[in-house]
C-alpha cells in the first residue's frame, strides 16, 4: 500500500538488522537523524521528553509548542512533525511492543496507559517540577544502560521505563477533570479500537454498537458524557484524520483516497471532508504544501 508519509522502523533509524529499542540524547538524535522534521510516521512506540529548547511540534495535525518539563508519547502509525528553535535538548526512545510483551505477562499493558490511547490530547504533558528531577534522573539513567550492553541492561531500561509510565500516569491523572468508573473507560477503549480495525467500512455508530452489545444511544450517551461528543463525531474524526494523513501523498488522487476509505462516490466523499473539515480534499492538500 502506497503510504501518504515515510515510514521509519527502528532498524532503518539504528541501522540494526534486528532491534526493538532506540534510546538517545535528543540533541544528538537529531544531528543522526537530520531529515525527521518532515512529516513522517513509525512503526513503533515514540516518545521525547524536552529538557531544553523551544518551538513546535505537530501529532495528527495538532500543534503543540515545545517546553522544557515537556514529554510526548506517540503509538504506531501517527502522523508527526516537528518545528524547533534554538539548541534542543532532551531524551528520545523509540520501542516495539515486543520489547515489552515479552517482559510482561500482560500483553495489554501499553493500552492500558492514558497517553498511548492516540488521542493526542492525552499524549503531551507538561511534568511538574517534582516529576522533572525524577523523570530526568531515569532519562539518563537509561541512556547510560544503552551504552552499557551487559546481559542486564535491557531489563534496567525497560523497569526504568516502567517507572516512567507509571510517574507520568499519576501526573496525568492529577490533572484530570473527574475520575469515570472503570467500566465506562474500558468501553470507551474497545470503541475506539474497533473503529481503529474499521473505519473504512463501518460509518454508523449503530454498527459499533452491535459489536459491544450495547444499544446505540448508550454508546452516544458514553461518548458524550466522557468525551462531550457524539458516537459518530469520533466516528467522524478518525475518517477525517485517516484522510487528511493520506492527502499529504501527492500520488494518491482524491478518488484513491475516498476509495481506501469506504467512499464508492468521490463526490460524497469530497462532501463528507468539507463538511467534517470546512474546506474540500483539494484545498487541504494545498494548504499543508504551502
Amino acid at each position: 500500500m502506497i503510504s501518504g508519509y515515510p515510514v521509519y522502523d527502528i532498524c532503518t533509524l539504528s541501522g540494526q538488522q534486528e532491534h526493538d529499542l532506540l534510546a538517545d540524547r535528543f540533541g544528538d538524535y537529531l544531528k543522526k537523524h537530520d531529515k525527521l522534521h518532515f512529516p513522517h510516521k513509525h512503526s513503533f512506540y515514540h516518545l521525547v521528553y524536552f529538557t531544553k529548547g523551544s518551538g513546535s511540534h505537530v501529532i495528527d495535525f495538532e500543534t503543540y509548542d515545545v517546553k522544557p518539563g515537556q514529554i510526548y508519547f506517540m503509538i504506531p502509525g501517527q502522523v508527526h512533525s516537528w518545528f524547533f528553535e534554538g539548541e534542543i535538548e532532551g531524551y528520545i526512545i523509540n520501542f516495539s511492543q515486543a520489547f515489552f510483551t515479552s517482559f510482561l505477562l500482560r500483553p495489554d499493558y501499553l493500552d492500558s496507559l492514558p497517553f498511548f490511547s492516540g488521542n493526542t490530547a492525552d499524549a503531551v504533558i507538561q511534568l511538574s517540577t517534582k516529576t522533572i528531577a525524577a523523570v530526568t534522573e531515569l532519562f539518563e539513567n537509561i541512556t547510560e544502560e544503552n551504552n552499557g550492553h551487559d546481559r542486564y541492561s535491557l531489563d534496567m531500561i525497560r523497569t526504568a521505563m516502567m517507572r516512567i509510565f507509571t510517574l507520568v500516569a499519576r501526573e496525568h491523572n492529577k490533572h484530570a477533570e473527574a475520575v469515570t468508573p472503570t467500566y465506562n473507560h474500558t468501553l470507551l477503549a474497545n470503541f475506539r479500537k474497533l473503529i481503529e480495525q474499521h473505519y473504512n467500512s463501518l460509518k454508523l455508530p449503530k454498527d459499533y454498537a452491535a459489536l459491544l452489545y450495547i444499544t446505540p444511544n448508550h454508546l452516544n450517551a458514553l461518548c458524550n458524557d466522557i468525551l462531550g461528543i457524539s458516537a459518530g463525531e469520533v466516528i467522524r474524526n478518525r475518517v477525517i484524520l485517516e484522510a487528511k494523513r493520506m492527502l499529504i501523498n501527492p500520488k494518491l488522487t482524491i478518488a484513491d483516497i475516498g476509495g481506501r476509505l469506504g467512499f464508492d462516490d468521490n463526490s460524497y466523499f469530497t462532501r463528507f471532508f468539507k463538511k467534517q473539515a470546512g474546506i474540500t480534499p483539494d484545498e487541504f492538500r494545498k494548504n499543508f504544501n504551502k
